[in-house]
């Protein structure tokens, strides 16, 4: 696959795919800016292509797509790795394979076209490259408990404890306070409120799990 863009500058293109591993100039200010126009370009698709889903559910989504093996499988598609600039230590352990190498120069790319053709060139390149991605996901019915609990199966993890923290209010318009504990192996304990216990608890499960994929997304 070709990227879906023809650089008028094409040093931007060759400083997108340095490592930092040769020294400076690198890639890593470039991988900054296109880490954050990914970001709002997908949230962009996903607000258009799911008119019904729901700030939690985007972003669970939008971590499915940005994420670095996502971002990776996108780069070698690309055939990114061949055009990598490396230094000789990053070429001896084989850094051209390695997943966060390849997503953060798929990142620095995105900046390079943004850079070079301005932001509706990079726009439409990222939308042609995501539309089948975006398109592909699956659109869950699954409340926010089953999808946690499905999550932290998959990846053999312990199954959360819901706790009951306080509750306030008449008995005809009780709230309710819950924390989400998922206890290893990361510790997170994500709040949740509601008219009832049980939404409580659906409240702190979508805090949690987004927690959880926001932070293996930066792992």
């Amino acid at each position: 696959m070709e990227l879906p863009y023809h650089f008028r500058d094409d040093s931007l293109a060759a400083l997108a795919l340095t490592h930092r591993s040769v020294g400076k100039p690198n890639n890593e200010r470039m991988e900054f800016l296109g880490d954050a126009l990914l970001g709002a370009i997908v949230a962009e698709m996903l607000y258009e292509t799911h008119p019904k889903a729901t700030e939690g559910e985007m972003s669970r989504l939008r971590a499915q797509l940005v994420n670095g093996q996502a971002l990776a499988s996108l780069a070698r598609e690309l055939e990114l790795g061949d055009q990598l600039k490396l230094g000789s230590g990053e070429l001896k352990s084989g850094g051209f394979r390695r997943d966060s190498i390849l997503a953060d120069a798929f990142e620095a790319l995105v900046a390079a076209v943004y850079l070079d053709g301005g932001f509706a060139a990079c726009r439409e390149t990222v939308r042609t490259l995501f539309t089948d991605r975006v398109a592909a996901l699956p659109r869950s019915s699954k409340d926010a408990k089953t999808r946690l609990q499905e999550w932290l199966q998959a990846n053999g993890w312990p199954l959360p404890q819901y706790e009951l923290v306080a509750t306030e209010g008449e008995d005809h318009a009780r709230i309710f306070d819950v924390n989400c504990v998922v206890a290893e192996p990361m510790a997170i304990t994500a709040p949740g409120r509601g008219s009832s216990r049980r939404l409580a608890e659906q409240d702190a499960a979508e805090i949690a799990l987004n927690r959880l994929l926001e932070s293996r997304e930066g792992a």
